[in-house]
Parts: structure tokens; C-alpha cells; sequence
């Protein structure tokens, strides 16, 4: 990247300051002086996404319902997703989810219009790219987070690429920006290991009145006609998952899978006592989940899990390996088991206690998960962003407005290594 403060081929007068230096200090009366401008929480946030609606997964739930908790605190948002009118072509082996191309432009036109306080880049898809390398030119902080193990979900579908190239690309990403999100204390150890910086803890929440044990046996069992014990299985029927792993336990009554995915079709076709019970959303899904007697979660690539807490929202156990996501939530908790042995782990929970396994689901809100999120935003000091967004409007977008020396360097020597 370009060192921000070498020789710019743009005419002096463009880089000059800003002519209304009034404005610095207007600004810094309103939010109280520069240092204390600098600890506001921010009001005004662009998020940029390749992952939203509508797409069905956890970082889709976890980011809408952020948004959600945003809106009702009063933050303005703009998510900038691949459906707000950009071409987009199905990601390979993944159809449902859609990668937009050529938007940069449009991207760097709606963030200029909106003058966010704060930016977050949420995945690392095109969308994402394109954002961070505005955030760079403009010499912008910028936060993102960490939501898959996209290297070994990778290598999982095309072997021949190493899990060391996957890394390098997510290093490149991330390491480019300021804090990186992650949601788990495994996840964060993991991530430094490998290089990652600026890690910054984001945790998680459930929305525990869709999930609530009242809803089991409501209106009839939804596994009714199927023996007991029901071990069940919500999510996407996806090779990086390990949903067979699970199907080869040698488990007593019934194995239920709640979903679609690749390899459903394989899968069925290979364990025909295993029921396929297809996608299942709202309250029918919430009666899927608080039904069942046991949860079991076989991926060893999820970084969290939102699954694990639907499910023990409703009072259902979680048997779980002890990959990061389980491991950080399980142990100690009383609502679920790990170990390597996963069959071992979900008989040990048909021993626990529902009552018990819903009281720790309540430890987790969407609202404490908002309030990190949003304290975890890089936000430069008031008087600093506005006049930037004073001067981009200026100079219409043609060079990079200053901001200061402090972000300047730091975003600079990020992006260098």
C-alpha cells in the first residue's frame, strides 16, 4: 500500500488544510475536546456483508440480530449486502449464497453519502475486499470479524489447497484492519498462533422467547411415531460439517436431521434409518430443536455454534467434540457433554437435567452481544470525522482526506506486513 503520507500527484490546494479551521474547533466544543470526542460510542455505522438475508446460516442470524438490537438503541445502520441490486454469480459448491461483483464503486458512493461514524467488514468475499481497500485509501480505521474457518472449509471441498494458503488469504484480510472479532477464548488463541492481530473478544446471544421450553410437546410431538431417544441434528447437511461422523454412532431410538445442503441426497441414500426431516424455520424450528432429548454438534469448524445455544434454549442437552465453539461454551455449563468420544458425550446427556440446561442459555442476549459489538467499533474522534467527511465532500473523493497522524501510521503499517 502507499505510504499515506508520500508525494501526492494532486495540485497543492487539495492537499492543503481544510480552510475552515472554525470547524475543528466547533467540533470540538460539541463532543466535549478531541480526547473525550474519541471515547463516544458511535451513532452512525456502515456494515458491509457478504453474508445477509436471504441466506440461512449463523453468521446471517448473528449479524441481523445485531442490527436489530442497533435499531432499537437508536444506532443508524447501513448494510451494504450482495442484494441491493449488484451482479452476483452462486458461490461454487454453496448456491445459496450469492458473491456480488464490480460494486466498489457504489460501495465508496454510499459510504460517502452515508459519513458513517464507524465501518465494519463482516466477511471476507468481494464485498469485503472492495470495502477494505476504500477504508485503506482513505486511510479509514475499520474493524471485521472472524465468523468460519473458511481455510479448512476449503480444504475440506478441494483438498489440494493448503490450509496455509487459506490462512495467508485471511491474514491478509484481517491483519489489514483494526480489532478482529472473535467470539470464542479457543478461537482467539488459535487465530494468534497463527498470526492473527488486534484480537478482541465479540460473544453471542439467543432469542430465548423463540427458544423456550414451552414449546415442546406444543400442539403434538414433531417426532411422534419415532422411537425415543431422539438425537438430533440442525444445520446444513455440508461435508465441512462432519454430519456423518454423527450418523455412524451406534445410538439408541431415532437420529433426525433438520436441514438441507450438498450432501443430503449421499447422505440419505447411504443411512436410510436416519429421517431427513428438511429445513424447518421459526417456531416449527424451535419445536425441532426443544422435542429432541439430545442436540449433537459433530463440526469441528464452526467458530462458535449458534445452534449449541438455540438448542439448549429450549432445554435440550449439546454432545459436542471438543473443537473451539463447544469447548468454550460446554464445559462446567451443565447443559451438554464433550469429548473425543461422541457417542459417549450424548448418552451422558440423557442424564441432564432440561431445567438446568436452560438456565445457562439465559446467560446469553442479543443485547450484550449489540453493546460489544458496538464498543468494539474503531471511531475515530468526532472532530476528525467530520471534518474528513467535510473534505471528501470537497474534493469529491479524488485524494484521501487526513486523518490523524496516530490512524494514519497504524493503518499504514498494518497493511505493509
Amino acid at each position: 500500500m502507499t505510504d499515506a503520507n508520500a508525494p501526492s500527484d494532486a495540485p497543492d490546494e487539495l492537499l492543503d488544510d481544510d480552510p475552515l479551521e472554525d470547524d475543528i474547533e466547533d467540533d470540538a466544543a460539541e463532543s466535549g475536546g478531541g480526547e473525550e470526542g474519541a471515547n463516544l460510542l458511535p451513532q452512525r455505522v456502515v456494515l458491509v456483508t457478504d453474508a445477509w438475508e436471504p441466506q440461512v446460516n449463523g453468521v446471517v442470524r448473528t449479524l441481523s440480530r445485531v442490527v436489530a438490537e442497533f435499531r432499537d438503541m437508536g444506532i443508524e445502520i447501513e448494510v451494504i449486502s450482495p442484494y441491493d441490486g449488484y451482479r452476483t454469480f452462486p458461490l461454487p459448491t454453496y448456491p445459496e449464497i450469492k458473491l456480488a461483483i464490480g460494486a466498489k464503486k457504489d460501495i465508496e458512493r454510499r459510504i460517502q453519502e452515508f459519513e458513517p461514524d464507524a465501518i465494519h467488514i463482516a466477511t471476507e468475499g468481494p464485498l469485503g475486499w472492495a470495502a477494505r481497500s476504500i477504508c485503506l485509501k482513505w486511510n479509514w480505521p475499520f474493524t471485521t470479524s472472524y465468523h468460519t474457518k473458511f481455510p479448512e472449509y476449503v480444504n475440506a471441498r478441494l483438498p489440494f489447497v493448503p490450509l496455509k494458503a487459506g490462512y495467508w488469504y485471511m491474514r491478509r484480510f484481517h491483519n489489514s484492519g483494526g480489532s478482529l472479532m472473535v467470539a470464542t477464548q479457543s478461537m482467539r488463541d488459535d487465530l494468534a498462533a497463527r498470526g492473527f492481530r488486534n484480537i478482541t473478544p465479540w460473544t453471542r446471544g439467543v432469542d430465548t422467547e423463540l427458544f423456550h421450553p414451552s414449546r415442546r410437546n406444543a400442539g403434538g410431538d414433531v417426532y411422534e411415531g419415532l422411537q425415543r431417544p431422539i438425537f438430533v441434528n440442525v444445520g446444513r447437511i455440508a461435508v465441512e460439517k462432519n454430519i456423518e461422523t454423527m450418523l455412524e454412532l451406534d445410538l439408541p431410538g431415532t437420529t433426525v436431521l433438520v436441514g438441507d445442503g450438498p450432501q443430503r441426497a449421499e447422505l440419505e441414500r447411504k443411512y436410510p434409518d436416519v429421517v431427513f426431516a428438511g429445513p424447518k424455520f421459526g417456531e416449527e424450528l424451535a419445536r425441532y430443536f426443544a422435542d429432541a432429548d439430545v442436540f449433537i454438534f459433530p463440526s469441528l469448524t464452526d467458530t462458535f455454534g449458534l445452534v449449541i445455544l438455540e438448542a439448549m434454549a429450549t432445554g435440550t442437552p449439546v454432545a459436542a467434540f471438543p473443537a473451539p465453539g463447544p469447548r468454550d461454551i460446554i464445559p462446567g455449563s451443565n447443559a451438554g457433554a464433550v469429548g473425543e468420544d461422541l457417542q459417549a458425550a450424548a448418552l451422558a446427556c440423557l442424564e441432564l437435567d432440561r431445567e438446568t440446561v436452560r438456565a445457562y442459555a439465559e446467560n446469553f442476549s442479543w443485547r450484550a452481544c449489540a453493546e460489544e459489538f458496538l464498543r468494539n467499533l474503531e471511531v475515530p474522534p468526532q472532530p476528525e470525522r467530520r471534518r474528513f467527511w467535510r473534505r471528501l465532500r470537497r474534493l469529491g473523493g479524488r485524494v484521501r482526506p487526513r486523518l490523524p497522524i496516530r490512524l494514519r501510521r497504524r493503518n499504514r503499517d498494518a497493511a505493509s506486513e
